[in-house]
Parts: C-alpha cells; structure tokens; sequence
C-alpha cells in the first residue's frame, strides 16, 4: 500500500517547509490509526466507513485535512457492524491534522522534555509527538481504556511505544510533565485542576475550555499559578468527558425552548446568529453565563436560536432572514439578554475583549482573564 505520497501530500499542506512537524507527519500512516470512522449521511444519520472495505476512500478521507468521527455516544466505529446507526453526541475523533499541528506549537515541546497528551483519541498527535521528541519523553492519556489500548497498539506496529494511561483528567492525572497539550475541552474550575497540579514547575501547558473555542497557554510559576494569554487562534474540541458518554442532554429544556411563551417577551436588537458556530460570541457568553447550551435551526427562510441552562434558564430567537426577532426568555436568568449585553459591546469598540486577553490560572484551576479595564473569570462559579 502506498500510502507515504498520501502522507507527504498532507505534511506538504498542514505544515511549512522548515517545519519542525513536517517529518513526523509525512512519516505517519494516518489510516492506519482511522481503519474505520462515522460519515454523516444524507438524513442527518451516521454511516460506517470501513477503509479496507474502500482503498481509495480510505486515502482520501485519511490524508485529507479533516476530523474523522469515530465514536459516536458510546459507539466505536471499530465495534460497529454494518447498518449500525449510533444516537448521540460525537464522543471521539481523530482530530484534522492542521489542529494537531497548531496545538503542537503552542506546546512548545523541545528535546528531553517530557509531555503529556492529554486527549488520545486515535492517537495522531500522540505519534507525531513520539517521532519529534522520541517515545520515552510521551505519555497519552484518555478516560476511554479502548482508546488508549487501540492506539498503543497501532503506535507499536510503526515501532513507537509512549506511555498510555488510562485516567479521568478533571479527576486525577498521575505523574508530572514539563509540556501538556490537551485536545479536549478542559472544565474550568476544578475539573481543570488535576491538570495544573500535574504541570511541572516551569512548564507549559496548552488547552482549550469547553464550550469555548479559547485555546490557552502559559508557564508555571512557582506560586502553582499558570500564567500566560489567550491565544489569538481559536479551535473547537469535544467536551472533556469522565464516563462512558456525556450526561443526558437538556433535552426538556430545549423542548421547553422551541415551543413555549416566556414570561419575558420583546423584539430583539440583533438578527438572529448561528451561536454554535459563531465561537468568539460563544465564547464571551460562557464567561457571562457558564454553563449555557446552544442551538440553532433555519427553515423555509426562518432563523430560530435556543439557549439553555441547567438552572431552567432558556431562550427563543426567531425571524425571518435578518429581521428584527421575535424573543421568548424564562426561567432565572435573561439569556438572550446577556448575549445582547456582549453584541453591544462588539458593535461600540469592534472586538470582544477575549482573544489575546492576558491568563492566570490558579491551582483551584480557575481562570482569571483580564485586558485592560475588563476583567473576566471562567470557572468560579
């Protein structure tokens, strides 16, 4: 199987020349790490792909700069069988090269230092990891134990053999590291702490926060505190997880969302935005109100966006095109409000003030955000 003009393809387009990740990638048998994977298909439901089923898909979607989903809820793609059609969230992928690269950099691994990935999955990055910096410095971690089993296993036939564990980060993460990166969405507030307790003094780490697309970095000092910045890249990853799926979705309350009279209803101020695509808005709105989940829906010409939130908080936006909207808000909290608050302040001074916003997290695993007068804080409450 000729699969290096593939993989040098690849490396050609997610990496530059001098790249210190260009050999790793080009040296990575990709589909060797993604033998089977979810697609959508045309109904919004999942199909298998099985590449041995299909050489030339197999290729095309291995060394293609694209995620490739391989579980969806607690569904391996490897364990499926033919017709299977898994529910739920996506709980794993193999995450497109170009991400792995970035999240990379901004580790800044370097020779004889030890890292952390933090994030399995099918284990690209733990590979490039162990070509660049040599096996012995990198361990992998994911909470699923088939995860870091499968790709141990792959990892050893391409003769690479980094240490796998198998652990809840918000829980515990054994040993020390001089460099973490993590691909998953870390919790702020103490589900982040197990992490920071687990960076050396001295070290670097570099993560994103769920439900945002914030990707953070900093040095630990001496004091525990991680100090450093919010990066002016953004990337979105799944949710840290800690069992087998996700907790069951608010899925009453964004029944309740898409058909009921709030007790506060007005004309809204801002056309309707697609808010789980629209990250930055995303983003500030989770400092404003953590915790809120998003959806969004367009028929016939007609926008409508959902907010919830476990405290019973939840939001309706509807109209047509980019009219005015109609908006239905209950419970405690004024979600459509907050997020009206955070389109006000984009529109008087052009930016939000998140992106390149200076970081400090505490051991509690508290992030602290601040830039110039604005000051910010994801998971103290």
């Amino acid at each position: 199987m000729n699969w290096q003009q593939h993989a040098v393809r690849l490396a050609d387009q997610v990496t530059d020349p001098d790249s210190r990740w260009r050999a790793p990638v080009a040296a990575t048998p990709r589909h060797d790490l993604v033998p089977r994977w979810w697609e959508r298909d045309g109904n919004g439901g999942w199909h298998l792909r099985d590449g041995a089923g299909d050489h030339t898909r197999w290729m095309e979607a291995a060394y293609a700069d694209r995620s490739l989903i391989t579980r969806v809820g607690p569904h391996h793609a490897d364990h499926a069988k033919p017709g299977d059609q898994p529910q739920g969230m996506t709980t794993s992928s193999a995450t497109l090269p170009s991400l792995v690269v970035r999240m990379l950099r901004h580790g800044r691994l370097g020779d004889g230092l030890s890292f952390l990935d933090l994030g399995t999955g099918a284990g690209g990055l733990t590979a490039y990891a162990a070509q660049r910096i040599g096996d012995r410095n990198v361990t992998s971690l994911d909470v699923d134990p088939y995860l870091t089993s499968a790709a141990g296993e792959r990892l050893a036939r391409l003769g690479l053999h980094p240490t796998f564990v198998t652990a809840d980060a918000t829980d515990h993460v054994p040993g020390t590291y001089d460099r973490i990166v993590s691909t998953v969405g870390l919790p702020a507030g103490p589900g982040l702490a197990p992490v920071v307790a687990a960076l050396a003094l001295g070290g670097r780490i570099a993560t994103t926060i769920g439900r945002t697309c914030l990707i953070l970095t900093g040095w630990k000092r001496s004091n525990g505190d991680v100090v450093g910045v919010v990066e002016r890249d953004t990337a979105g990853f799944m949710l840290t997880r800690s069992g087998d799926d996700y907790p069951p979705a608010l899925t009453e309350l964004f029944a309740l969302a898409r058909s009921a009279e709030g007790d506060d209803r007005s004309t809204g101020s801002y056309p309707v935005v697609d808010m789980p695509n629209a990250w930055e808005l995303a983003s500030m709105l989770q400092v404003t109100a953590p915790g809120v989940e998003l959806g969004y829906a367009e028929e016939s010409g007609t926008r409508t966006a959902y907010m919830v939130h476990a405290d019973g908080s939840w939001a309706r936006a509807s109209a047509k095109g980019t009219t005015l909207p109609e908006v239905h808000q209950g419970g405690p909290q004024r979600l459509w409000t907050a997020l009206e608050r955070i389109r006000d302040r984009l529109n008087a001074e052009g930016l939000l003030p998140l992106l390149g916003a200076r970081l400090r997290i505490t051991p509690d695993g508290v992030c602290h955000l601040s830039r110039g007068n604005w000051r910010g804080a994801l998971g103290d409450r």
